[in-house]
């Protein structure tokens, strides 16, 4: 028994200096990052050994004729490439989700086989994939793969599916296990782990959304408290094994009220940056507001595709610039985030951009608007080398070649290079406002501006004409700026003038066809200024990281409100804190310099406790009419302390059993809370249900319900 406690302190100990290394990249600041999203599979095969794994054997292709079987790519493979994405200036890599997925072959229509080459049939969240990793599941080839990305200043993404399991009609029938012990299936459902409602036919319908299935996969039941811990201890422990962030798949169709205790789990655990795909074409989507009050509320940022939709549209179908100038001033007005969005011109779900137009130039721009403007810019994998399989129109899978090479010369990768390293020095591009300067049909020229600090992009995507450039003004100060990018595509210097007001004019240039010019300008000293908090919310002891310049080398103070917080650590750049004992609302974060210089403050939301998911009911709500919804709403932070506003109040909520209404709110643990259902009309006016304010103990863990009547 001596020897054995000695092994287990030992071994105690070297499991706390491993989360230690990990856990040292700040993850919650990734203003500053570039993404790069890597299909594992289709990626490099780094290990021969688990191409035919024996418990899933037969599923894979080594002649890549089948588009949907397995080729070979894996962890190893990414870790061995670690170097060439360090180069081409990549901080950040998403992978394809790597648990443990589907083991059987599912057929096609035509009596192919197919694999879950892609990752997105999970059956066993807490171990890794055969394919990807190694023939006993284990997490060795992942910890290798995170080992070398930080050593590389590459942060990892993990791509995670918490909305369902597998097929649940075929294969395994949507079996879950929970690291190898069996949970339960869709067809044998007593314990109501699923939901049985069939496959979404109204891609518009808030219930149907949640809580159908998606292409008949099997719809996990997040309300289920077995359910609920299984999840949030499966991304747990992504974060144990020194994950920096997650790519949430199809928020939109899991549990919306669920997803805010996820976020809140993932943050009370450890430092982490979210992001979700909320699939919109545009602003004009049905559910355009829904996406960003959920946005601005969850802790949980999104995949921005209605930016995606403009930029293909005018980078690749020839629009004019008014329409991406049009969504980012829209944007700006209602996501309080915005510079959180993650912006990309394609990805694994649609046709990659040289399918769409096959022209370099073309691309070329689309990568520099992207990125040089707000949010943090994503790039598929294989972009830099300029791939594209247009068989079928380029759609799924043909949009999942094989990466063809490695080649560091391509312009694309010189480009992408170079302006990461502008994103990482000029605060301007990860923190700044975003303006246009100057446009026209084929011309925009747009600035990014913090503080003092300023970055003026142009480009011109008329594949002939060159445009006299004359009447822009710029916050530049006065002076002459060369091309950031040295003229890799086309452009040239700029004098700028004396003006008033931050508009200096600039000196009438010539904008040649064809090319992206970056003139940029970094402030020198000044007081503290605050770009980024993350996360946006938590409760008392949650970790917040802080960023921007100026902070000094040694501490200073942060202030919440009037309340100061508990330093953790402190660089001129970076600052991590712990969220204060303060009552629950919003506050106003500044940092002090030890100079006494006080920053610009930057909003944050303080929860009342940890976040429990609880399903309310509100039975015989009758007086309502198309267009008029039922809202909660009650005396904490997290019920929008009595809002009676769309954005501020808790829903709509959900009528698939009219007069009834439901949803998951997501309040804090332990609680006794005051609440209030009330109708908003299509017209806006309120009506609250009469009576004394209904009265709830949030439980300390698992999930909750309420059940009531609407009080007349």
């Amino acid at each position: 028994m001596r020897k054995a406690a000695t092994c287990f302190r030992v071994f105690s100990i070297l499991i706390s200096i491993h989360l230690t290394f990990f856990c040292s990249v700040q993850a919650a600041d990734f203003k500053r990052e570039v993404i790069y999203q890597i299909m594992t599979d289709r990626f490099f095969d780094g290990s021969t050994a688990n191409n035919n794994p024996s418990q899933s054997s037969g599923l894979y292709d080594s002649t890549k004729t089948n588009w949907r079987l397995y080729w070979g790519g894996d962890l190893a493979g990414i870790q061995q490439k670690m170097s060439y994405l360090a180069g081409l200036g990549v901080t950040a890599v998403w992978i394809s989700p790597p648990v443990d997925n589907l083991n059987t072959n599912i057929p096609d229509g035509q009596g192919n086989p197919t694999a879950s080459y892609h990752g997105y049939q999970g059956r066993d969240f807490k171990k890794v994939e055969e394919h990807f990793g190694d023939t006993s599941n284990t997490w060795t080839d992942f910890d290798n793969l995170v080992t070398a990305a930080h050593q590389n200043g590459i942060k990892v993404i993990v791509d995670f599916a918490p909305n369902h399991s597998t097929q649940d009609n075929a294969g395994e029938y949507g079996a879950l296990y929970d690291n190898g012990s069996f949970v339960g299936n869709y067809t044998n459902d007593a314990n109501g782990y699923f939901h049985h409602n069939g496959n979404i036919s109204d891609w518009n319908d808030r219930y149907q959304l949640q809580y159908y299935a998606l292409f008949d996969l099997a719809d996990l039941n997040q309300e289920s408290a077995t359910i609920d811990g299984y999840l949030k201890n499966a991304v747990q422990q992504f974060q144990q094994h020194g994950v920096d962030g997650f790519r949430i798949d199809a928020i939109k169709h899991a549990n919306w009220g669920w997803e805010y205790s996820f976020a809140n789990s993932i943050y009370t655990y450890g430092d982490s940056f979210l992001f979700g795909e909320w699939y919109q074409g545009n602003s004009s989507d049905p559910l355009y507001h829904d996406s960003y009050k959920f946005a601005n509320k969850s802790g949980i940022s999104m995949l921005d595709f209605p930016l995606n939709t403009a930029i293909r549209d005018v980078f690749g179908s020839n629009t004019n610039f008014s329409e991406i100038d049009g969504v980012i001033s829209q944007e700006a007005g209602n996501f309080t985030w915005k510079e959180d969005l993650v912006t990309f011109i394609d990805n694994h779900d649609m046709t990659r951009f040289l399918t769409l137009n096959n022209n370099n130039n073309r691309l070329h721009e689309a990568l520099a608007f992207t990125l040089t403007s707000r949010g943090i810019p994503c790039i598929y994998y294989g972009t830099e080398q300029y791939l594209h399989n247009d068989t079928n129109g380029g759609g799924d899978p043909y949009n999942r070649p094989m990466m063809p090479g490695f080649s560091t010369t391509t312009t694309a990768y010189k480009l992408i290079g170079q302006l990461s390293t502008l994103r990482h020095n000029n605060p301007a591009i990860p923190y700044g406002s975003m303006g246009q300067r100057w446009i026209s049909s084929d011309v925009y020229i747009f600035e990014r501006k913090f503080f003092g600090s300023v970055a003026l992009i142009a480009v011109n995507k008329n594949e002939t004409s060159s445009y006299s450039i004359s009447g822009l003004n710029t916050s530049l100060p006065v002076g002459s700026y060369s091309d950031y990018l040295n003229g890799l595509l086309g452009g040239s210097s700029i004098s700028v003038n004396t003006g008033s007001g931050g508009n200096n004019p600039v000196t009438t240039f010539t904008l040649p066809a064809h090319t992206v010019a970056v003139w940029q300008f970094t402030e020198g000293a000044a007081a503290p200024e605050v770009g980024s908090i993350g996360p946006t919310s938590g409760q008392a002891g949650v970790q917040v990281t802080i960023a921007g310049r100026n902070f000094g080398s040694s501490a200073g103070s942060v202030k919440f409100g009037t309340t100061t917080a508990t330093i953790n650590s402190w660089t001129s750049t970076k600052i991590v804190c712990t969220t204060p004992s303060v009552t629950n609302g919003g506050y106003n974060v500044t940092v002090t310099n030890s100079s006494s210089q006080v920053s610009n403050g930057i909003q944050y939301t303080v929860l009342t406790a940890k976040l429990i998911p609880v399903t309310f009911t509100v039975n015989n709500a009758t007086s309502t009419q198309t267009g008029d919804y039922i809202f909660l709403t009650g005396s904490t932070v997290e019920l929008g302390n009595w809002s009676t506003t769309w954005d501020g109040a808790v829903g709509p909520m959900l009528p698939p059993n009219y007069p009834n209404w439901f949803l998951t709110a997501s309040v804090p643990a332990g609680q006794t809370i005051q609440f209030k259902f009330i109708k908003i009309a299509a017209n806006g006016s309120v009506t609250w249900e009469a009576g004394n304010n209904h009265q709830y103990t949030v439980p300390t863990s698992g999930t909750g319900y309420v059940n009531v009547n609407w009080q007349y």
